[in-house]
């Protein structure tokens, strides 16, 4: 009965407006929130995830391209010693290219997807960070592991697969992929099966074991002898300093996809910083709106109220409607706040895992934990503010 004489009166003098300004700035703001740290939750651990099947912490060096540049590009073995005397270098290779051409026919679950002439390389398998037993061809066999660049699989799933009426991939069924590999020079030729055993967004380069491209020229171009237009070395730290100037000073061109990874990763972390400094501002000036709309209430009320409190009504009994309004409204703006999150990120999660296809993302728990933390917060805030206002009465 107590509780009902202050619930008439916080009804008589209730603005639907302020209340309806508070809630649905208040769904913004939070939906805002919620939504960037949920795409950043999803979307920077792919960035920065390690590649999977070569090491780390290498970087592939070239010779930089000048217009009308007629100096050769490729690397002397004087260059190569030059490069391994110094002192950031741990390891360094050399990638092999083949000197015989290799046609192939790739098929996705037995059904003929296309045929082209394939450019195949190989690195020192020390470079490679995959299990020794499928980074192996036995010389005899007809089985030949490759590595293929992811961004091949996501020109096949965007381009070639949705004009052709082909199932589109992810990296976990690569089993579907079939390629049969047709080697032909110096009067021969030889047909092998190829086995992808992994994807890399580091290289720009189809990649076979080291033994098999040694054994693959020596048949099929026995007379060249090239140079390796491309170097792989293992260093320490990739942002050193004295790496870059050796580099420019040499006129040599890092191919750094991980340095870019971290760029890419950096301004999306400012870009969703911004986005959220918004979120909460939005969400702080409904936060002022419903304080606003409460002390309105409180003092429209404030001569009734203080007699309730006179004739023994507690502070606590007074304040209690007013603190149930606010604990509802913040409740119902976590609760759509989740589900506009959920609802944008089913849009957006499809798009990130085609171009990411073996990173697992993350679930929806990231956004309910911040939402959760922000209204637990806003609602002791609000308690807090109210408890006093009726104490002050």
């Amino acid at each position: 009965m107590k509780g009902n004489l202050v619930w008439k009166l916080l009804r008589q003098h209730i603005s639907i407006p302020q209340l309806a300004g508070f809630f649905f700035a208040n769904l913004i703001g939070m939906s805002i929130v919620l939504l960037a740290y949920q795409f950043y939750r999803d979307v920077v651990p792919m960035l920065t995830a390690e590649d999977g099947v070569l090491k780390s912490d290498f970087v592939v060096v070239s010779k930089k391209i000048g217009t009308f540049d007629s100096r050769s590009l490729a690397f002397t073995q004087a260059e190569q010693t030059e490069l391994a005397e110094q002192g950031f270098i741990k390891t360094l290779g050399a990638f092999t290219a083949a000197e015989f051409k290799v046609d192939a026919s790739m098929r996705i679950g037995g059904r003929p997807a296309l045929s082209s002439e394939l450019p195949i390389e190989s690195v020192p398998d020390e470079f490679i960070d995959v299990p020794k037993s499928d980074w192996t061809f036995d010389e005899g066999g007809a089985v030949v592991p490759m590595i293929l660049p992811r961004s091949y699989l996501a020109m096949y799933n965007f381009g070639f697969a949705s004009k052709h009426a082909l199932p589109k991939l992810s990296e976990g069924l690569v089993s579907m992929i079939e390629f049969d590999l047709l080697l032909h020079g110096n009067g021969q030729q030889a047909h092998y099966k190829g086995r992808i055993i992994g994807f890399t967004s580091r290289l720009n380069a189809i990649l076979v074991p080291e033994s098999f491209m040694t054994m693959a020229n020596r048949r099929f171009a026995p007379d060249a002898t090239p140079a390796p237009t491309r170097l792989i070395l293992q260093t320490g730290d990739l942002s050193a300093d004295n790496i870059t100037q050796f580099l420019e000073e040499r006129g040599y061109d890092a191919e750094d996809d991980k340095l870019n990874a971290e760029k890419t990763t950096f301004l999306l972390r400012l870009i969703i910083s911004i986005v959220m400094v918004v979120g909460l501002i939005i969400s702080l000036l409904s936060l002022y709106i419903l304080m606003l709309s409460i002390y309105l209430l409180v003092e429209k009320n404030a001569e009734k109220l203080q007699n309730l409190l006179l004739i023994g009504y507690r502070h606590s009994q007074v304040a209690r409607p007013y603190q149930l309004l606010t604990i509802a409204l913040n409740a119902v703006v976590l609760v759509l706040s989740i589900l506009v999150v959920s609802l944008v990120r089913n849009y957006y999660i499809r798009i990130v895992d085609s171009l990411f296809p073996t990173a697992s993302s993350s679930t929806l728990w990231p956004a309910i934990a911040l939402g959760t933390l922000l209204f637990s917060i806003v609602t002791v805030v609000n308690l807090l503010v109210i408890q006093k206002k009726i104490k002050f009465l």
